[in-house]
């Protein structure tokens, strides 16, 4: 288990960002835990942590391919990437799931989106992937290139593969088997809900 993944784990556990019980997801099917990164505002100290480790991975990514802006969909994902952006220096974007029609309109805020731009896009998880395809494509649109796709946690639910199939170059600060693993390993939660995570996991085909 990486440094990484457990102060990912630690993070979204005392933020109260991770939760277990029984959920419905966007697509419809039940859940038995539940991420809300818009939790970690409420603990600035669990934000840097992930900020930070959202730093260090692009840094990673950028040196072996420029990256000139960070950007993000609302709204989880848009919470965060300001403090990415600010540790690394580097301007974002915010893509609005609708165009907005008074003041300054369209769906992109933040930095300007020119043509030939390498953009990162961020968001808080991936779970079948349908979100990003929406998210990249205004950027894409404006002529940006978008290859690259991180998020802080990977559902396991096919959505990476899928992007990849795709063509875009998807990392995840940890995967949801190994955030159950360490904190587990820490004591933080009991064995069942361990095994009610890694159960939910295994009822997705590898793709």
């Amino acid at each position: 288990m990486s440094i990484t993944v457990d102060k990912v784990a630690n993070a979204l556990y005392l933020s109260g960002c991770l939760k277990f019980g029984s959920f419905k997801i966007k697509s419809g099917v039940t859940s038995p835990y539940y991420i809300d990164l818009a939790r970690v505002l409420a603990a600035p100290q669990q934000l840097c942590v992930i900020a930070e480790a959202a730093a260090q991975k692009i840094r990673q990514i950028s040196a072996a391919d420029r990256i000139d802006k960070l950007a993000s969909i609302e709204l989880k994902g848009a919470l965060i990437v300001p403090s990415i952006a600010c540790n690394l220096n580097l301007p974002c974007v915010i893509v609005r799931k609708e165009d907005k029609s008074y003041g300054v309109t369209g769906r992109i805020a933040g930095a300007d989106v020119a043509k030939g731009d390498n953009i990162l896009f961020f968001d808080d998880v991936i779970s079948e992937g349908l979100s990003k395809v929406e998210g990249v494509k205004p950027l894409q649109e404006l002529g940006a290139n978008v290859v690259h796709v991180l998020v802080v946690v990977n559902r396991e639910q096919g959505g990476k593969e899928k992007l990849e199939k795709l063509g875009y170059k998807v990392y995840a600060l940890a995967k949801i088997s190994e955030i159950v693993d360490s904190l587990y390993r820490e004591k933080h939660i009991s064995k069942e809900q361990k095994e009610k995570v890694l159960d939910y996991v295994s009822s997705f085909p590898n793709l």
